[in-house]
């Protein structure tokens, strides 16, 4: 399937302490940034071995429990379902850095191994002073984006989207990854809601051999996905809402990844509009969800002063811009409908 697919665009000589955020967002497109993590230390240490690695990680370890999906062999890297959908095919369980990597590492040769996958662990909350000589400089243009690490084997981590802009560095091992655009969610057949493999609903296509008897509209998105094998020390951005399918190709991978929004932190995920409207709005009947599409069209989707551009400014309330003050006066009106 793979080599069906265009490449994503690639953007050279990118620096850690320089990175063109701007440009990013702008264009808003899947962006490779060639090299942009090939001096970190963690980098450094897996060109020379997975075992240098693991040793880069545990100097930095406090010790705290950490939490992590573990699957038998027969789950083949890919934290998924089980038939029905309804349960999941890997177990959460819980305990020290130390004692996953000595598994993954015991594990390193053999060609069918367990699952396990450390996913979305906070660098500052578990390896205090790896940022020291890993990391991006974010600060420098004002964006808050602590950044949160992958630590597995051949993981896939099947397609998802994301509400927040995200930069993933491709650490120790290689990785593909397989992005598809927003306007494609039907062409990719998502799944429950819950349970998920990781929290947000992926595709139940699988992308190692496709079914497409059983999904057919999965060749419209393969007609506009792109797809590159990141080596370590490149990175890439993943705009807000595209979809992503990543597989680590190799038996030890290490991925950091920084998630930010485009919107103040007193503007909530659209997340949770979206489980409010499939509740409130997707099994009316269709002239009422007409009528609220339009509704919707003038008071959320078209231009963001329209709704309020006729009236004095005082008056305006919620149809005005949001700062901290209206936000949490908008907490706690829809706090007090929901809790009637």
């Amino acid at each position: 399937m793979f080599d069906r697919l265009a490449s994503v665009r690639v953007i050279e000589g990118c620096r850690p302490d320089a990175l063109p955020l701007e440009t990013l967002l702008r264009d808003n497109l899947p962006t490779v940034l060639k090299g942009l993590a090939r001096d970190w230390t963690l980098v450094q240490a897996g060109l020379r071995s997975p075992q240098a690695a693991m040793d880069e990680l545990r100097a930095h370890y406090n010790g705290r429990p950490v939490q992590y999906n573990w699957g038998a062999p027969e789950t083949a890297g890919r934290p998924f379902y089980k038939p029905g959908f309804t349960e999941l095919n890997c177990e959460v369980r819980r305990g020290t850095l130390d004692q996953v990597l000595d598994e993954l590492a015991g594990y390193q040769d053999d060609p069918r191994p367990p699952t396990y996958y450390v996913a979305s662990l906070l660098v500052d909350y578990c390896l205090p002073g790896l940022r020291a000589g890993n990391d991006l400089d974010f600060a420098a243009q004002g964006v808050q984006a602590p950044p949160a690490i992958w630590i597995g084997n051949r993981v896939t981590a099947s397609c998802h989207y994301d509400a927040p802009n995200n930069i993933a560095c491709c650490a120790v091992g290689r990785r593909r990854f397989t992005l598809f655009p927003p306007d494609q969610i039907g062409n990719l057949y998502p799944g429950p809601l819950e349970p998920t493999p990781g929290g947000q609903s992926v595709s139940v296509v699988d992308f190692n051999a496709p079914d497409l008897e059983r999904f057919p509209r999965f060749g419209e998105a393969m007609a506009v996905g792109q797809t590159v094998v990141l080596e370590p020390g490149d990175a890439i951005f993943i705009p807000s809402v595209w979809w992503h399918h990543v597989q680590g190709l190799d038996p030890f991978t290490v991925l950091v990844n920084y998630w930010w929004g485009s919107m103040p932190a007193w503007i909530p995920t659209p997340m949770h509009a979206l489980y409010h409207a499939i509740w409130a709005l997707r099994d009316r009947p269709e002239h009422e969800k007409q009528a609220w599409r339009e509704v919707f069209e003038y008071y959320v989707f078209g231009p963001a002063e329209r709704a309020g551009e006729h009236l004095p400014e005082a008056a305006r309330g919620f149809l005005g811009p949001f700062d901290e003050t209206a936000a949490r006066r908008m907490r706690a009106l829809l706090m007090g409908k929901l809790n009637r």
